[in-house]
Formats: C-alpha cells, sequence, structure tokens
C-alpha cells in the first residue's frame, strides 16, 4: 500500500476533506465527534507511514510512547515535587530521540532508525509541554488529550507549533455556530491562497526557474577569483528565498485550514516577512510558531540562567550571549552541517547589530518618513535573502563538489 504524504496533491484533499464532512457537520450542529476525529487522524496517520515509510511508523509509535511516558510521568512526579535534577533529567530524555535523529548524519551516510517525517514538531510540542509543567502554568495533563496535541493531523508533518494549553482550550470547547461558520470562511480562504502560494507560485519558482539559474551559477563558479559571485548567483539568491517563502507559507496556510475545518485554531506561522523593517521585525513575522518558541523556550531560559547564576551584569550583553545561543541552536537544529551552522551565526550577529543600531539612533535626530521606511524594508530584504542563500547549502554545492560539465 503506497504512503499518503500530507498535502502534496489534490488527491490528499479531496479524500481528507470528505473524509472530515461528518466532523464538520457536527461543528455546524454544536457537536465535536472527537472518537470519529480521532479514528480520521489515526487512519491518515498510518496512511502517512505505509509502504516503504513502515519503518518511519515503526519509529513514531515507539517515540510516541517515549514521550507519553516521560510527560505523564513528570506530570504525575511534579504535583508533590519539584527537584531540579528530575526537570533536567525529564528533559533530556524528552529531547534525546531528536538530538539522535540530527547528530546520527554526521556519523553515518544512513539516517538514524528513529527519525520519522515531523519529529521536529513533536519534539518541539513535548518540550514545551515539560518545561511548562516545570513552571507550574500547566497543572496536569491528560493522557489523551496530550496524544491528541502530539499528534493532531493538520500540523503533526511540519507544523506550526501550537501549545498544549491554547490547543486544550479550543479542543475543550465547541465554537458557535456562527463562530465555526467564520472558520470554515477562513479555512476556504486559506486553502485557496495556500494552493496559489505552494503550486503555482512555488512550482514556477521551485522547479521551472530555479533549477536554470543554478544550472547558470554553476558553470560560472570559477569566477570573481573563485568565489562565483556572479549575476546568476544573485538571481539564484532571491529565486530561492522568494520559493521558500511561498512553499513553505502555502503548506502551513493547509495546514491552518485544515485546522479550521476541525474547529482548531492553529497559530498562522507568516506576516508579510518581507516588508519587515529590521532583522528583529523579522523574527515576528518569519515562521512564527517556530520563532516564538525560540524565543520563550531558549532564549528567554538562557537569559534567566545567566542573570540567576550571575554571568555578566551588563544587560545587553546578557541579551547578546543569549541571542548567540538562541540562533546557534535553531542553526543545529536545521541540521549539523556547516550552512545551516552558519545560518544561525549570520542571523545571531545580525540580530546583535540591529540592536546596537536602535541603541545608537535613539534621541538622535534621523529621517522618519516613508523613504527611510522604504530603504529599511530594502536593507533587511537583502541581509534576508543573503542569509537563506546561506541556508539553502547552494554555496556548499558550489565550492565544494565537482564542477559540472
Amino acid at each position: 500500500m503506497p504512503s499518503l504524504q500530507p498535502y502534496v496533491n489534490p488527491r490528499y484533499f479531496v479524500i481528507l476533506l470528505v473524509c472530515l464532512i461528518p466532523l464538520i457537520v457536527g461543528l455546524l450542529r454544536g457537536r465535536r465527534h472527537r472518537n470519529y476525529e480521532t479514528l480520521v487522524s489515526l487512519v491518515f496517520i498510518v496512511l502517512m507511514f505505509a509502504g516503504d515509510k513502515w519503518h518511519e511508523g515503526v519509529a513514531l509509535v515507539v517515540y510516541v510512547i517515549w514521550q507519553l511516558a516521560l510527560v505523564t510521568g513528570y506530570a504525575h512526579y511534579r504535583k508533590n515535587n519539584n527537584a531540579y535534577w528530575v526537570y533536567l533529567t525529564s528533559l533530556l530524555a524528552v529531547i534525546l530521540p531528536l538530538a539522535i535523529v540530527k547528530i546520527t548524519p554526521v556519523f553515518s551516510v544512513h539516517p538514524s532508525i528513529l527519525g520519522f517525517l515531523g519529529i521536529s514538531y513533536l519534539s518541539f510540542k513535548a518540550i514545551q509541554t515539560l518545561m511548562e509543567l516545570r513552571d507550574g502554568t500547566i497543572k496536569a495533563i491528560d493522557p489523551l488529550y496530550f496524544l491528541r496535541f502530539l499528534l493532531f493531523l493538520p500540523t503533526i508533518s511540519s507544523g506550526p507549533i501550537d501549545r498544549y494549553r491554547r490547543f486544550a482550550k479550543d479542543y475543550n470547547n465547541v465554537p458557535t455556530q456562527d463562530e465555526y461558520l467564520e472558520m470554515l470562511r477562513k479555512g476556504v480562504r486559506y486553502l485557496f491562497q495556500g494552493f496559489l502560494y505552494k503550486f503555482i507560485i512555488g512550482y514556477y519558482l521551485g522547479t521551472v526557474w530555479m533549477p536554470r539559474v543554478a544550472h547558470v551559477a554553476l558553470m560560472q563558479r570559477s569566477a570573481s577569483g573563485g568565489t562565483g559571485i556572479t549575476l546568476a548567483l544573485v538571481a539564484y539568491m532571491y529565486i530561492y528565498s522568494l520559493y521558500l517563502f511561498f512553499d513553505f507559507a502555502g503548506y502551513s496556510l493547509f495546514a491552518v485550514a485544515i485546522s479550521q475545518f476541525m474547529g482548531i485554531n492553529t497559530p498562522m506561522n507568516f506576516n508579510q516577512p518581507f516588508k519587515s523593517k529590521n532583522i528583529k521585525d523579522f523574527w515576528n513575522r518569519w515562521h512564527m510558531s517556530l520563532s516564538f518558541w525560540f524565543r520563550d523556550f531558549v532564549f528567554m531560559r538562557v537569559t534567566f540562567f545567566i542573570m540567576k547564576h550571575r554571568w555578566f551584569k551588563n544587560r545587553v550583553r546578557i541579551a547578546q550571549t543569549a541571542y548567540l545561543i538562541n540562533f546557534l541552536v535553531m542553526g543545529f537544529w536545521h541540521g549539523v552541517t556547516w550552512y545551516y551552522i552558519v545560518y544561525g551565526l549570520f542571523h545571531a550577529c545580525a540580530i546583535i547589530i540591529n540592536d546596537m543600531w536602535l541603541r545608537w539612533k535613539k534621541g538622535k535626530n534621523l529621517p522618519s518618513n516613508r523613504w527611510a521606511n522604504a530603504l529599511a524594508i530594502f536593507v533587511t530584504f537583502n541581509v534576508v535573502c543573503f542569509s537563506f542563500l546561506i541556508f539553502s547549502g547552494f554555496l556548499n554545492t558550489m565550492w565544494f563538489t565537482h564542477a559540472i560539465r
């Protein structure tokens, strides 16, 4: 039986939407058919890992049992205890499968047997749940709700990353008919917008134009003293950046649209990121569920840790160190390769420089008009596109692989 991958072709949408009809009718009548929703989700998850992906399905089952035992076990412990070493051990155990999957390619040409589609996004959910149990913002975990949160079908493969408390609140409530009709309206709009982004604009950028420009750039790899800096490389940088946005934003819109049909307000992932006026503004608009996750569970935790242990007294140095660690972790999460790590360092440096600029210009009589805003957007757009060129790995191909003939 061939696997059925999420959002890759119209057939997937037709089958999924037909299966969701009883759920949609139920929500219109003020009822959430949880058992039916669970059944549909399980069927589609099984189909995702059918055929030659069966081993990923086995890895998913083992992973879910592991995370369920850790999170519910810690939740039970946390009711009456709060030892730091228990929390740290539990947290490291929750992170362990993802860390093994990410590190394995460094030592082996074969991927880890623990890997499966969506392991990163499931890990983000498990980590934040455990951390919020430690904080006390989550008081208890219902194992069944946690499983539904972890395996929520629309977001299982690539997010957006929801939060347990927000998801549980939606899942426990049934929207009124008017509220649900508005959700359906939004869902239909997001679905068509996603089709436009991913299957039309993303297709032409990624399948038609990008390979042609990449070929020309590779043919000129010896130009500019061997750096390969040519107009073709610059064109590749812009086309890849736009492709990355339209492809991923299209996918995210599909996930949000299907969530709306299921009566869940999954958070949006993008908010016109190429209109950002500086790099900090960019991270408040690009892949927001991920950047906010890193802000809350890496940046803020590192900042608090440094302040508690008094590594520095200077708040600026604390923030700069936290930015550096935050984006380095993000770089390593993308993969243990030089270009992902440099991508993380690049954004850390960019946001530190951006902060220095914002502090410097305070009190200065600098122009603030539409031309200044346009210049800020232009500079930010080009900085971001250059970072995506690093992220793409194309420079690695151009500089460190054999020349094409």
